[in-house]
């Protein structure tokens, strides 16, 4: 349970959703206090099954569904769907991610419970959305990707389509379902009454794509991918050295003339091609060579300590041994330790959301498959009998 100091204690949560989106958004809430229930299927979420797993629990599962309560409920069973009815009567949010029509086939969409908890938050977070022509289509992030175009501009100019390392989309859309919710918590306060939250992967991979809608709305083209390249400056890329690559961003007039005193080449920026960030972005690649040409001759910690010490941006490309022993991430608590009672001592994520007064709380562990079921169903009201008897009918376990 969580403590008064937690800055949604007091919000109930019914986590209706699987595998990344939904789960990440619920555990966001989950990390900031609110009480969490995770409803899951008989056979429990599919990440339980992902590699690592032991029995019914697996490290992705855990990378999710921190600081949560499981409850293990048959929405196939009229029981099971009176109960989870019941649960919505009191709960202040639901979030689920199936596609558009399953929860109202069910009788447990939003149109369906808005009526009986008027300050019901509900939350759908789907591949397409709600609407428009597409949204029935099944959604994965891989899919959203290249739908969103993210896709088409990630790698190398003349590559084939690579997506994105990380899932982009599906953690974008849990985000998006993040703010929209406290967006609808904020506004009750007001109204009194809850609402609908509409998230998707495909919203979320075109909402990102900033600098790429600018680019084409401006009327310059159809973006391309350009490797480590930034479409609105230069240099701010990825530059090599004599034993690998590292990150270089002299973003603005005075990092640019400052990179060109540190490689030895004030002229170059008298030069009309790169006179300014407009030109410079122009004729990028030509840059790019010119600086590699220097760069190339010394190795990475040569030129991240001279870079450094003349206060340009830039750093090192870490793989993630590099990144989780980095004191930088160690130092802001990125990296937590829990103790699991079938997977062991186990590493995860911290909390990227600091909070000086009612910090996040990341180091519940996430729950065994049904661990609360019983729990959940007491604290709604049902008695010993009414649970055996749920129990024996398999509308829950």
């Amino acid at each position: 349970m969580t403590t008064p100091r937690a800055a949604l204690a007091g919000l109930r949560v019914l986590d209706v959703t699987q595998v990344m989106a939904g789960p990440f958004c619920a555990m966001l809430l989950a990390d900031l206090g609110a009480d969490v229930i995770k409803v899951e299927p008989p056979a429990g979420d599919s990440t339980r099954q992902m590699p690592g797993a032991v029995g019914a629990d697996s490290p992705s599962f855990n990378a999710v569904n921190r600081g949560k309560r499981s409850l293990v409920l048959n929405l196939k069973s009229s029981e099971g769907r009176e109960v989870l009815t019941r649960l919505a009567r009191s709960t202040d949010i639901l979030i689920e991610n199936y596609r558009p029509g399953v929860m109202d086939g069910l009788g447990l969409g939003y149109r369906a419970l808005a009526p009986i908890n008027p300050r019901l938050i509900y939350a759908s977070i789907s591949g397409y959305g709600q609407t428009g022509p597409h949204r029935a289509k099944g959604g994965f992030d891989l899919i959203a990707q290249g739908v969103a175009g993210i896709m088409s501009i990630t790698g190398e100019p003349g590559g084939a389509p690579i997506k994105a390392g990380v899932p982009l989309t599906d953690l974008g859309a849990g985000l998006f379902a993040l703010v929209g919710i406290l967006a609808a918590v904020e506004a009750r306060h007001r109204t009194g009454t809850g609402q609908h939250v509409d998230a998707s992967l495909v919203d979320a991979g075109v909402a990102l794509s900033l600098w790429e809608a600018t680019e084409y709305f401006s009327g310059t083209g159809i973006p391309a991918p350009m490797g480590s390249a930034h479409r609105m400056n230069a240099p701010y890329q990825a530059m090599r050295c004599a034993d690998g690559y590292i990150t270089i961003g002299a973003a603005n007039e005075r990092l640019f003339r400052r990179l060109c005193d540190v490689l030895g080449h004030p002229e170059w920026t008298q030069l009309p091609e790169f006179a300014d960030n407009a030109n410079r972005v122009r004729h990028r690649a030509a840059l790019a060579e010119r600086i590699e040409t220097i760069t190339s001759e010394r190795p990475r910690t040569h030129w991240l300590a001279l870079l450094e010490q003349n206060d340009i941006p830039c750093g090192p490309i870490n793989n993630y041994e590099q990144v989780f022993a980095d004191p930088q991430v160690l130092a802001r608590e990125m990296v937590v330790e829990v103790d699991h009672p079938t997977l062991g001592h186990l590493k995860t994520l911290g909390s990227p959301i600091k909070l000086s007064a009612t910090p996040p709380d990341v180091r519940r562990r996430a729950p065994l498959l049904g661990e609360h079921t019983d729990e959940v169903l007491t604290q709604a009201g049902y008695s010993n009998t009414e649970i055996a008897e749920l129990h024996r009918s398999g509308a829950v376990r």
